[in-house]
């Protein structure tokens, strides 16, 4: 189930700087390649994503305060959010374990996303507005979950202003990318955390990561991206029938 983690499961531990920056910083660095890919926006080739150091520290005060920099960075993210309405691209995760997976998906909000998996992965993820799917094509079944308790639901939301609708524990930069990391707490699921990162100049979503109550991470980057293409509807509409759904 390459995909559950990244989508439907709260995914955190720790995410606060997992920013990919120039050597020495944060502990991740980039390649010319990986800078120019960033700088200029999308590419047909596919992105290498920016795993998170696993080291990386806890924000000490989960009350967190921004400066009037940060505050306007997070409003930028926060209206390009909220501008989306449909989009369309391919994406490349990384599990936990290192392995990678390829795929396209398909947004369009409120509420409905749909990622398919390139072969040999089985796996398909869709949401209709309500309820998302994790849907294996091989072993016929699909793990029902509702939307509300994932972290896509933040980037499906129609609109969202992410210091005041989320729990924003860190908001850091660079020459780069704007990283926006969002705690949440379930009472029987623990502490979960989504790192949104998009691109300094083109404002642009790159990519998340998803970090489980386990501290696990699955990273998805995205490119490509498409706002303008239709989106057939039919693409969100969950089969209760050939795959009989089990709760999540």
């Amino acid at each position: 189930m390459v995909a559950a983690p990244a989508v439907a499961q709260t995914a955190q531990q720790s995410v606060p700087m997992p920013k990919p920056a120039p050597k020495g910083r944060d502990g991740v660095q980039m390649s010319a390649s990986e800078r120019a890919a960033a700088t200029t926006g999308s590419t047909t080739t596919p992105p290498d994503p920016i795993i998170p150091d696993p080291h990386r520290n806890v924000p000490a005060n989960i009350f967190a305060t921004f400066d009037a920099n940060q505050k306007a960075q997070a409003a930028k993210v926060s209206a390009y959010l909220s501008s989306l309405q449909t989009l369309v691209g391919n994406f490349v995760q990384v599990a936990p374990d290192g392995s990678k997976t390829t795929g396209d998906f398909y947004i369009q909000k409120p509420g409905k996303v749909r990622f398919e998996y390139d072969a040999p992965t089985p796996v398909e993820i869709i949401a209709d507005g309500s309820t998302l799917a994790v849907r294996d094509r091989n072993l016929a079944t699909q793990d029902i979950y509702p939307l509300s308790q994932t972290p896509l639901r933040y980037l499906l939301s129609d609109r969202i202003d992410l210091l005041k609708d989320t729990n924003v524990v860190s908001v850091t930069s660079n020459e780069l990318y704007i990283s926006i990391t969002i705690e949440e707490k379930q009472a029987l699921i623990g502490t979960s955390r989504l790192m949104l990162m998009v691109g300094l100049k083109d404002g642009q979503l790159k990519q998340w990561t998803v970090t489980d109550p386990q501290g696990y991470d699955t990273t998805v980057a995205v490119y490509n991206l498409d706002t303008s293409k239709k989106v057939d509807p039919g693409l969100f509409k969950i089969d209760f029938t050939k795959y009989p759904g089990s709760p999540g």
